[in-house]
């Protein structure tokens, strides 16, 4: 089961310079910041809330550190904005399952390292409406996917 909106990942073009605007206009600060250089980013998490299962609601700010990420392909195609939208899952293997089961596609046989430490995977945009879509169990949650301490 879906249990809330994890994050809004945007992708820039300067992480720093994006971080400032939104510091500046909207009060939020750099709760959590990391290169996946699997992903090929830098990146900072703004923490928006709490929300009521006890994980939260953040933005993902993205930065390509390297021409051949997909965010970087992303950005020449489509400039700086919203890339995709996270929901966060007690179990992101049993809910991709149970997405794939109803004709979504599932970009990744496994699911991957996120940010902090949680597992994710991604749902094609084609099948959501064109709404790239990723799943996340967060390190720690609740559920088989946390026992084994991803």
């Amino acid at each position: 089961m879906l249990t809330r909106i994890d994050h809004i990942g945007i992708a820039c073009f300067d992480l720093d310079k994006t971080v400032d605007f939104y510091r500046a206009t909207y009060g939020f600060e750099v709760f959590h910041s990391e290169i996946n250089e699997e992903q090929g980013v830098r990146e900072a998490m703004l923490k928006i809330n709490e929300t009521s299962d006890g994980g939260a609601s953040y933005l993902q700010l993205l930065e390509p550190t390297r021409d051949d990420s997909t965010v970087a392909k992303w950005l020449a195609k489509h400039g700086e904005g919203v890339h995709h939208i996270a929901f966060g899952t007690a179990d992101v293997d049993t809910e991709a399952a149970d997405i794939k089961a109803k004709g979504v596609r599932v970009l990744y046989d496994e699911p991957r390292t996120g940010s902090m430490g949680s597992r994710i995977t991604f749902l094609h945009p084609k099948d959501c409406h064109g709404v790239l879509t990723e799943l996340v169990t967060a390190r720690g949650a609740d559920g088989p996917s946390a026992a084994d301490g991803h």
